[in-house]
């Protein structure tokens, strides 16, 4: 029986679980082999360098996917988009799990990724069925599932591979997947699909255009790269820094300290009912400036585990805060155009979390966790730089209804 929604037009909590959790699935399976690396490599005869390919082939897939499928929510009933990129990825990951050599693995690890966008469309699909008033609370919970996917992926799949080995771990996702699938093609309604009058080429040029008619998409995008930028600077470098001196961890104990993660991921539903309230600007102002604070505690973090604690949970905070405030902004454009703006926003949004990591792995070598604290810190202040020219240049509010004439951008949607 599919879930009735709140009387004020909104999601069911049921429906709302499901496509939080949906998201959360869908991103776990790109980070799975992470902890696995050296027992991948070992049983299919896998160089250090070689395994690691796997994780590089899951970006590389969830990238262009975000490019090549995610737009086609505005082009194709969105439910059936929805249902049948989750099936895909099941499939997908059995192939991992039966896969022979390390061939076969990375093939099947680029197209899991490249299917896993499935996240990506069902964001937007809450955006498109919540009630105005409460969009920023059910965007923040989805986005809270997809995060703990994100985050809770690696502890999970050390405690599969434990029990059954590494492609337990493959068995468990695709079951879960396809699950999920079922799920989703029961309880999902429909939406879209007249098609419109574009093409396929159309729709791809019409995502990059987005950013030439929408000023706030772009610099929410920029707002958003240099974020995930900072994030991904702390968790690349973190790693080195646990496993050295002073503190000299083990690898569980590495893994385990990325539960600290779960804290802010749990405050991105906040963010998102302080943004129903109108304060989305505040929650972005307020994130901005955290984030780079949060660099401050971290400095002392090689001296002290506390400060170090203190700076990961407040940056991570931070993040949701700025993630999902940006995603308010953004969602509030152009409801017949919802995918393609969410394609480009997390097209940037991504390559700039990309960047971060690279940026890190030259840092650390040449100046260790100083310098990537400033390195941070240049990109945390980047993002409190944009949010108040943002705010001097744009004079449309963020949240307001849409223009009701459509610019060639979005002529011919689908919705």
């Amino acid at each position: 029986m599919t879930p009735r929604p709140h009387p004020e037009g909104g999601l069911s909590h049921g429906l709302l679980l499901l496509m939080s959790v949906a998201t959360g699935l869908a991103v776990a399976g790109n980070y799975f082999a992470q902890p696995l690396l050296d027992l991948i490599g070992r049983e299919l005869g896998l160089g250090p360098s070689m395994a690691a390919l796997t994780v590089t082939a899951a970006q590389a897939g969830y990238a262009l996917g975000l490019i090549l499928l995610v737009p086609l929510g505005d082009l194709v009933e969105r439910r059936r988009l929805a249902v049948s990129l989750y099936a895909a990825t099941a499939v997908f990951l059995l192939v991992s799990a039966t896969a022979a050599d390390g061939t076969v693995l990375l093939v099947s690890t680029a197209l899991t990724g490249l299917a896993s966008v499935g996240a990506q469309v069902v964001v937007p699909f809450a955006a498109t069925l919540a009630a105005p008033a409460e969009r920023g609370r059910v965007v923040g919970t989805v986005m809270t599932g997809l995060m703990l996917g994100l985050l809770l992926a690696r502890t999970a799949s050390g405690t599969l591979s434990e029990l059954g080995g590494w492609r337990t771990v493959y068995w468990v996702n695709a079951a879960l997947m396809a699950l999920t699938a079922v799920l989703l093609r029961v309880f999902l309604p429909r939406l879209g699909g007249d098609g419109g009058r574009l093409s396929y080429p159309k729709l791809l040029r019409s995502t990059m255009a987005m950013f030439r008619y929408e000023p706030l998409l772009r610099w929410r995008a920029a707002i958003g790269a240099l974020s995930l930028a900072s994030f991904s600077v702390l968790w690349t470098a973190l790693t080195f820094l646990l496993a050295g001196a002073p503190y000299e961890w083990s690898e569980s104990g590495i893994g385990l300290f990325g539960l600290v993660g779960v804290v802010g991921a749990l405050t991105a539903t906040v963010a998102g009912r302080l943004a129903d309230r109108g304060l989305v600007q505040i929650v972005t102002g307020a994130g901005t400036v955290l984030l780079a604070a949060s660099w401050l505690a971290l400095a002392a973090g090689t001296r002290s585990l506390i400060w170090l604690l203190a700076g990961v949970v407040v940056l991570d905070l931070a993040h949701q805060a700025v993630l999902n405030s940006s995603q308010n902004v953004i969602y509030a454009l152009r409801p017949e155009a919802r995918n393609r703006i969410n394609s480009a926003f997390m097209t940037s949004f991504f390559v700039g979390g990309a960047v971060g990591s690279a940026l890190t792995s030259v840092v650390w070598v040449h100046g260790g966790w100083t310098a990537v604290c400033v390195l941070g810190a240049v990109l945390s202040a980047g993002t409190v730089v944009l949010w108040v020219l943002e705010r001097l240049t744009t004079g449309r509010a963020a949240g307001k209804p849409p223009r009701p004439a459509a610019h060639p951008a979005t002529a011919g949607s689908a919705n």
